[in-house]
């Protein structure tokens, strides 16, 4: 029986890969998609293709779609990244990190990508319980998507394809998401998660992603494999 496929998007840190560990342990194909969406850095395309190669995607594509013409967020414009919050100012309201509309373009185009493929399932690594107020990343929003995605594409108006996006990780701390990941085997040295690293790659240690995982890291009692400023 050929295996079933499934669009991951990955963007090489820890949810999008234990998400991808996740699609590949429920007998997956993965097609692993990541962004050059204008973001400060590099690392975490680098990030990404070490993941998809360490977890055997079956194929894994960089789409180039600038989002810093836009700009509006801190990630891809000139706005300094928010450093040393504590966790109440880390969830209190949406942050400048937040990057306008990019999970609707970035599903969308796993959307398209996976019609051609005929691939029914998509995998995001959307989380509520240790996140960033995102208001992308709600099951609401996931629900409204997949109702979107449904009525959108060819093969769904004709019946010869039914979109689900599967987000395994939503009501998952991030210590929670450490240990899954640890259990599937994921090597978290492949991955990034700074919003601010310097040059050499090395992670700068108090943005709110970065303390995020260290908190996670620290909650789970696995040591974090990251390399800090």
């Amino acid at each position: 029986m050929p295996m079933k496929k499934a669009v991951v998007l990955s963007s090489g840190g820890i949810d999008s890969t234990t998400t991808m560990a996740i699609a590949r342990d429920e007998g997956y194909e993965i097609y692993s998609l990541s962004f050059r969406y204008g973001q400060r850095h590099a690392v975490e395309i680098k990030a990404a293709r070490q993941v998809a190669a360490a977890l055997g995607a079956k194929e894994h594509i960089v789409m180039d779609i600038d989002l810093g013409v836009i700009g509006g967020s801190a990630l891809t414009d000139e706005i300094p990244v928010p450093k040393s919050r504590n966790e109440e100012k880390i969830k209190a309201g949406i942050p400048v990190t937040y990057v306008p509309a990019r999970n609707t373009i970035f599903l969308s185009c796993a959307l398209a990508w996976a019609e051609v493929l005929e691939a029914s399932d998509i995998f995001i690594g959307v989380n509520v319980m240790d996140y960033s107020g995102y208001p992308d990343c709600r099951p609401e929003y996931i629900q409204a998507f997949e109702k979107m995605a449904n009525l959108a594409l060819k093969k769904t108006v004709e019946g010869t394809l039914k979109i689900t996006v599967q987000t395994p990780l939503i009501r998952m701390t991030k210590a929670d998401i450490i240990r899954k990941g640890t259990e599937l085997g994921v090597d978290y040295r492949f991955t990034h998660s700074c919003y601010d690293p310097r040059s050499t790659g090395k992670a700068c240690g108090q943005c709110d992603s970065c303390l995020l995982r260290k908190k996670g890291f620290r909650e789970a009692g696995i040591i974090d494999p990251a390399e800090y400023i």
